[in-house]
């Protein structure tokens, strides 16, 4: 399986000073636009997992985003896959959505999924990510939604690790060929913790987009993206972040968390990289300053970036209305045909 890039730790860091500077106008433009609202913590504690959003990103009863998409007939769905399993006895599993073109012997595109959570909860199936998985089938792709590895079980990279071994499976001749897949155009979608997870995989490795746990485009939705840049008075997305990077989460911005940089898709960005999609609200749970300094990295790396921001406060596929899901589908048709 592909492994984390590693590097010097001082060309890492001397990459990520260097982008500094490039994206400052774009940090002190969000500081000044946007805020925090404390109000938004309650948001992360545990969901219902009875409730009709269980373990969704999208809290509450209310029609938004995802929830807007109703699937059309002639979808079916391959459900708890096995893809892995990892060296502690966990299985990792996913399901399959198929589009109709399945088994007519056409070569298709396919997206691997990534399901939100603070890298500590979700599922691959809720109704939310199931809904998720439906569209992206029925835009024509074959879509792999994922389960990972979760917090406090497990700690970065291994939900990355998780997530590019779903990619290589997918690359599998035995799936290629069960799914009618073109193992050249595979793309990846995230949102929320799976934002950042999809935006790794995108800038993990270097070279040919086609092979190994590569992919050729990337979606993000609100991820917390600059986990080396979190802002004072953002102790509830410190502590998750912490978490996640098994650091102390007042050690995020400086050398005292080694973990913060390498899981900080930006820093890890170069012109061999696939083009990114980024959406993100206005004034969400996750500072919009954060899709915002990402943006500049892949900017300044020549990484080829959409960035969309959607008024209102919808965080993750909460955002993903019809507007925007036009949007998202044309970029992933363009970068995988």
């Amino acid at each position: 399986m592909t492994q984390t890039r590693t590097r010097g730790t001082g060309g890492l860091g001397g990459r990520h000073r260097s982008r500094s500077l490039l994206i400052a106008a774009a940090v002190v433009a969000a500081l000044a636009t946007t805020s925090v609202l404390s109000a938004f913590h309650t948001r992360l504690e545990p969901i219902d997992p009875q409730g009709p959003d269980a373990a969704s990103e999208v809290v509450g009863p209310e029609i938004v985003g995802i929830r807007t998409f109703t699937p059309p007939a002639g979808l079916r769905v391959a459900a708890d896959l096995e893809y892995g399993t990892r060296e502690d006895g966990t299985l990792l599993t996913l399901d399959v959505c198929l589009p109709p073109a399945v088994g007519l012997g056409l070569d298709l595109p396919a997206v691997v999924s990534v399901h939100g959570g603070s890298w500590a909860r979700g599922d691959k199936a809720n109704a939310d990510w199931r809904n998720v998985c439906l569209w992206l089938a029925s835009e024509g792709f074959v879509a792999a939604s994922v389960n990972y590895r979760l917090v406090p079980d497990a700690v970065f990279p291994a939900q990355l690790e998780d997530v590019q071994l779903a990619v290589e499976w997918l690359r599998d001749p035995e799936q290629v060929e069960r799914f009618d897949l073109d193992p050249a155009r595979i793309g990846v979608f995230g949102g929320s913790a799976g934002g950042n997870l999809a935006a790794l995989v995108g800038a993990d490795g270097e070279g040919s987009l086609d092979e190994g746990s590569r992919v050729a485009a990337v979606v993000d939705l609100s991820g917390p993206v600059v986990l080396d840049g979190i802002a004072e008075g953002e102790e509830w997305l410190r502590g998750i972040v912490g978490a996640y990077l098994a650091c102390d989460p007042d050690t995020l911005d400086t050398t005292g968390c080694p973990a913060a940089a390498p899981a900080s898709p930006g820093t890890l960005a170069d012109a061999s990289d696939p083009p990114v999609f980024i959406g993100h609200a206005e004034q969400e749970i996750i500072p919009l300053v954060q899709s915002l300094g990402y943006a500049e990295s892949l900017r300044a790396a020549g990484v080829p970036v959409e960035l969309a921001v959607v008024p209102g406060g919808e965080h993750s596929i909460g955002i993903l209305d019809a507007g925007l899901r036009e949007r998202v589908a044309a970029f992933l048709h363009a970068q995988l045909g």
